[in-house]
């Protein structure tokens, strides 16, 4: 049906850079939200990023000023760049998608994470 896949993730020092991508495919009509949680060992998963109609967007307060969300809507795909990397931003990575699927559907689709290391 419709499924999203991130890449991207991987080990980086303290102050660095990575940039997660997400491209969703399928059966898509139209993806109303797209976002990006986290989830660090022993804790809960979290929001991070999102971007909605409009493309306006929305940060947790844990990374506001250090990461940018940004979608490409004629590809299905939405990017999150990340600098000023903290080990606090150690977590697994997941994107979500709101989509709208070519039989009318709503669907909400998680795609299976990646791991971004940050080493002090």
């Amino acid at each position: 049906q419709v499924q999203v896949v991130e890449s991207g993730g991987g080990l980086v020092q303290a102050g660095g850079s990575l940039r997660l991508s997400c491209a969703a495919s399928g059966s898509i009509f139209s993806i109303r939200t797209m976002g990006w949680y986290r989830q660090a060992p022993g804790k809960q998963r979290e929001f991070v990023a999102g971007v909605g109609v409009g493309d306006r967007t929305d940060y947790s307060d844990s990374v506001k000023g250090r990461f940018t969300i940004s979608r490409d809507n004629a590809k299905n795909t939405l990017y999150l760049q990340m600098n000023s990397l903290r080990p606090e931003d150690t977590a697994v990575y997941y994107c979500n998608a709101d989509v709208l699927t070519r039989s009318f559907r709503y669907l909400e689709v998680w795609g299976q994470g990646t791991l971004v290391t940050v080493s002090s």
